[in-house]
This record gives C-alpha cells, structure tokens and sequence, in this order.
C-alpha cells in the first residue's frame, strides 16, 4: 500500500504545489503559529476546488482560537458551527480536539459530551431551515494532538472512547512537542496496538518528506502528517 502523506497548510498558498509535489490529503488551517485555528468560507471553499480537481482530500480544522483546548460553550458553538460550514463547503472531514480537567484529579482527560456533539455534527444529519434533511454526505473526525495533553492511561481510554463514537483518526506525536519523532516509536507502536485497527493512529510531528518512509516502516502505518511531508 502506498504511503498516504497529509500536509499540514496554512491557507492555500502552498496547497497546489503540495499536492503536485505527492501530498494525498491536505489538513487546513490558518495560524499555524499557535498550532492551527479554523480557516475562513474563502480559503476552505478555494482548497476543496483546487484539491477535488486532483482526488485530494481536505480535512478543515475547527478550533476557535490558540492556547489550551478546554473550551466554554460559546466556544464549541464556534467549532459547530465551523463543522457544518465546513460540510457544506464539500471537505472530506474536519479536525478537532476537546478537553476538560477531570474533576477527582484536575488532570486533562477527552471531554466526552463535547467531542461526542462535535462527532455528531460531523457524522449526522444536516437538518435545513425548515427541518427537512439536506443532501450533505457525512465526513471524516481527526482528533488532534490535543490528544498529547493525556497521560498514557488517558490516552488508551480516549482511543477507546473515540473508536466507539466512529471517530477515524487520532493525530498524535506520541511524546511532548519538539521531541525527535524517532524517540516516540516505542509509545506510538503502544497506541497503534491499543487502537488495534479500530481507529487510525495518524503520527505527525517532526515528519519530513526525508524521514516519512522510515517513519511509516518502523510504526507500520500508511499514513503520516506534517508541514514538511512533501518536498515543495
């Protein structure tokens, strides 16, 4: 199976050239910088008809702002609403990734009932003005590396949990930021046998069209994620 590549964009600037350069997928965003917020009706709307041209998917991030990912509910009303603009604009799936401090503990675990209403704006029905249900298929669910604010034993039970909501992805360094992805192998390896086909475990973080193929053969996956996974 041919390894699958996603690059990370900021905008469109750099998509067509991504995409001649091999990238298979695309994830958009804007703001780079404070790791990806959500990209306007313009940009998302230019990226879906360049990339739809050449059999390219789009995933569009839904994330209000930079910081940390617990979020008030006029915040995830934000990301709802980015989600259904997002399918309406003809993407094959969104990213997102939601927390809360668990309450015994104040550690960070996934927040259930948010992820769980964003899932089910992704996956569900997509109900017009007056009620009746819109032609709009379904798309993907990426959970991001907000998943890296978990401790190992959150993490198993967040790759449980989304696997039972139907989310497809979790994108995930497998260690702290601005690790050499080579030193997380052991952990993501103990993520992708938890997941057990469940669900994909998509590594990023430090992946580079120079280092995508020994990634991909020491984890045994066939998709990775980067800014830098295809030489532009």
């Amino acid at each position: 199976m041919a390894l699958l590549k996603e690059f990370c964009a900021e905008n469109v600037e750099h998509v067509p050239a991504a995409v001649v350069a091999g990238a298979g997928r695309i994830e958009l965003c804007d703001n780079l910088a404070v790791g990806g917020t959500s990209p306007s009706y313009g940009v998302i709307r230019a990226a879906v008809d360049f990339a739809s041209a050449h059999d390219v998917d789009v995933m569009a991030m839904a994330r209000p702002r930079g910081g940390n990912f617990v979020y008030t509910p006029e915040e995830e009303q934000m990301m709802l609403d980015d989600v259904a603009m997002a399918r309406s604009l003809g993407v094959s799936g969104v990213v997102f990734g939601c927390l809360v401090a668990d309450p015994a503990t104040g550690e960070p675990v996934i927040d259930r009932a948010m992820t769980k209403r964003l899932v089910e704006a992704a996956h569900g029905p997509v109900l017009g003005a007056d009620g009746t249900e819109q032609d709009i298929p379904p798309v993907w669910v990426t959970f991001h590396m907000a998943f890296d604010e978990l401790s190992e034993p959150r993490q198993l039970e967040a790759i449980d949990y989304l696997a039972e909501l139907g989310v497809e992805r979790i994108l995930t360094h497998g260690g702290a930021a601005g690790t050499p992805i080579m030193d997380n192998v052991d952990h993501l390896k103990r993520l992708i046998a938890h997941a057990d086909g469940r669900i994909i475990i998509l590594p990023g973080g430090g992946i580079s069209y120079q280092n995508a193929e020994e990634v991909a053969e020491a984890l045994g996956v066939h998709e990775v994620h980067g800014t830098k996974i295809v030489q532009l």
